[in-house]
């Protein structure tokens, strides 16, 4: 099934820790996000390269997860046709005011319960004098600490049914399956899905605990390999934990890291190189069990935590 391109890309996601202050410094001086703003016990940040306002809103919480996941629409007749969808399907929560910066937000959920939302209307960022860039056509000068990371590139939920939610994904939203996790018995045990020619936007893993509505992890863009590696000594610096990599997954071939911020939430540092999905009949690479078995691409086996460990704990 072709996609439908109602969705323009992913937004911005929202992610609940029970230290902000702590989260809150991690993003701006580990990953080189930039405040623009709090509410209440939120704080808005965004990646430098970002034309909307806000990538990352982070919320005070007593416990790690994700929150509100936003997509903006293509434009006002796709919002039309998304909401349509989404409420034949019986997904619809209903209309709420956008987050600062943005216009009314359809809420929804998908069939593991994660709030999702999507919008069109959107302010585009506009730089105070000490962050305009010197090359007009990016969103904000380049950050001088920090890794720093470009932009969002796709958040990875945890799913009690992966085939549901995918297909939800694919049938409701219009996004395209791009490789799968094909157990031996035929279940279905991760989708990557986009709505650009990423490789990917969203991704559902299994959840080995039958949980619904957790987080795997939410994954940054930066420039290139160098940055991915610097961002390693930069976390031995700084004192972040990294989890696994600097290293290259065979599925999608994104060369990646793996840290935790403070309230425990994985958080990817990505490269995915020029690999792009162009093909508008592109067809699901399944990767079956032993295939997988083999571990990352260059033979790193998939660490025990990457398995076990989301957010909020159980």
């Amino acid at each position: 099934m072709p996609p439908r391109h109602d969705v323009a890309h992913l937004g911005h996601v929202e992610l609940y820790t029970p230290v902000l202050d702590d989260t809150v410094d991690f993003f701006v001086q580990f990953l080189g996000l930039t405040e623009t703003g709090r509410e209440s016990d939120s704080v808005f940040l965004r990646a430098w390269d970002d034309y909307e306002r806000t990538t990352l809103k982070v919320t005070g919480r007593d416990t790690s997860g994700v929150g509100r996941t936003t997509f903006r629409a293509a434009s006002p007749q796709a919002l039309d046709r998304l909401v349509e969808a989404i409420d034949a399907g019986g997904a619809g929560v209903g209309w709420k005011d956008g987050d600062p910066g943005y216009g009314p937000t359809y809420l929804f959920r998908d069939p593991d319960g994660h709030e999702l939302g999507v919008y069109y209307d959107s302010e585009w960022y506009r730089p105070p004098a000490q962050l305009t860039p010197a090359l007009k056509n990016q969103a904000q000068a380049l950050p001088s600490h920090g890794v720093p990371v470009r932009r969002l590139d796709h958040v990875n939920y945890l799913g009690v049914d992966v085939v549901a939610n995918r297909d939800f994904f694919r049938d409701t939203l219009g996004a395209l399956v791009t490789e799968q996790i094909v157990l031996d018995d035929g279940s279905v045990n991760g989708s990557w899905t986009t709505f650009t020619n990423k490789g990917y936007d969203a991704v559902y893993t299994r959840d080995h605990t039958a949980t619904p509505g957790r987080l795997h992890h939410l994954a940054f863009a930066a420039d290139g390999r160098p940055d991915i590696l610097r961002a390693a000594d930069l976390a031995i610096e700084q004192g972040v934990f990294i989890e696994t990599g600097p290293h290259k997954h065979a599925i999608q071939q994104t060369f990646f890291l793996y840290v935790y911020e403070p309230g425990g939430n994985r958080i990817e540092l990505c490269h995915a190189g020029a690999r792009l999905v162009l093909a508008p009949d592109w067809q699901p690479v399944d990767w079956t069990e032993a295939e997988r078995a083999k571990g990352q691409a260059w033979g790193l086996k998939t660490i025990e935590s990457f398995h076990t460990h989301g957010t909020p704990p159980v």
